[in-house]
């Protein structure tokens, strides 16, 4: 199993500093780069200062003149935003500018209060029709000269320009929860990108019995990747999950706003909705959330990065920005590259010699 990171610029009052923002996530870039993460994945979000990122290849551009390795992935594109030849364009560009490490993730979009200004208020969930025609475009743009003659967009004769560095084009994820979305998304020759969101452990394995199913129906494709996230904390003091349980309750009140469009916004910045408005109750009991989300010491994630490698995922990815102090932030990366990825290596690396032990006669 590998590891990546998500993060994002955020600011949660107008107190806090833009141009920290800024420098905070350069500077966590820089440690997961160093440390040997595989992806640093960032998200597309509009007039909303909890998540600055209105355009996920100027951000991943910017970062590729501050990393060395680490690959740049979009998480994700909101399918309903782009239209295909400005996003094959784009992304096209973007992979040149960060030296071919461009990783290409894309989704129907989550937050309503967004579509009723980013897409003329249609239903969030109408997304994935969005989605289901316009990869398809954007792969035949990346290939040469392509008409297209859709539902949502109609073009004449057109080509990506430039063409992406790597090919034939670089790796596609889609981001999916229902077994509709994972069994398309596998059939087009996609990687996976899934969250259990707060839901308890369980969860987890469930994603990872669809994914195995629409390999299995998939057999003409190779097996995709399938990326899992969740909000992690790693800390060496015991009583610190209280503070990051705090700000994850806190964030999801935020989250929930967006999501069923229920508080306000002001300015950019949404107000946290109470309580009794939240969905899922029980998910924001703070046990259950220390319980079901990546928060402990280093021992503790690694029993709890068990389950994930269990239920086949190939890249776990540590979910940074909710709004997590960025010392504590910090702390979380030092200590997963310096405590959590040796365990995984170490046990890769006997998993490699096992064949040639094998063959030796041993």
């Amino acid at each position: 199993m590998k590891f990546a990171v998500s993060i994002s610029m955020e600011r949660f009052s107008p107190q806090d500093s833009m141009s920290d923002a800024v420098a905070n996530m350069r500077a966590l870039a820089k440690i997961a780069d160093e440390g040997g993460f595989e992806t640093l994945w960032t998200a597309e979000h509009h007039t909303i200062e909890c998540t600055v990122s209105p355009n996920p290849f100027t951000v991943l551009t910017w970062l590729g003149q501050h990393t060395d390795r680490i690959r740049l992935g979009t998480a994700t594109l909101v399918a309903p935003y782009w239209s295909p030849i400005r996003l094959a364009g784009e992304a096209a560009l973007c992979d040149h500018l960060t030296g071919g490490r461009l990783e290409f993730g894309i989704a129907r979009g989550a937050y309503q209060y967004e579509f009723d200004r980013m897409a003329g208020g249609i239903p969030q969930q109408e997304g994935v029709a969005f989605m289901k025609e316009l990869v398809p475009a954007v792969q035949k743009l990346w290939a040469g000269d392509y008409a297209h003659d859709g539902h949502y967009w109609k073009f004449p004769l057109a080509t990506s320009v430039p063409k992406p560095l790597q090919q034939p084009h670089p790796s596609i994820w889609v981001a999916a929860r229902d077994p509709g979305t994972f069994d398309w998304a596998v059939g087009i020759g996609a990687n996976i990108l899934s969250t259990p969101l707060s839901s308890p452990p369980a969860e987890v394995g469930v994603l990872g019995e669809k994914f195995r199913k629409a390999v299995a129906d998939h057999p003409e494709r190779p097996r995709p990747r399938l990326m899992m996230q969740r909000r992690t904390c790693v800390y060496d003091r015991q009583e610190d999950w209280e503070v990051a349980v705090r700000h994850s309750v806190d964030y999801g009140r935020y989250f929930e706003n967006l999501m069923q469009n229920i508080g306000t916004v002001t300015n950019g910045f949404p107000e946290a909705v109470p309580f009794e408005a939240v969905a899922n109750r029980a998910n924001y009991n703070p046990q259950a959330v220390r319980d079901n989300l990546m928060f402990g010491t280093p021992d503790e994630v690694i029993r709890k990065l068990q389950l994930y490698e269990d239920a086949g995922v190939d890249q776990y990815c540590l979910g940074l920005s909710f709004n997590l102090p960025f010392e504590m932030q910090v702390k979380t990366l030092r200590l997963f590259i310096d405590e959590v990825m040796p365990h995984f290596a170490a046990r890769e690396q006997e998993r490699a010699a096992v064949p040639r032990f094998a063959a030796a006669g041993y």
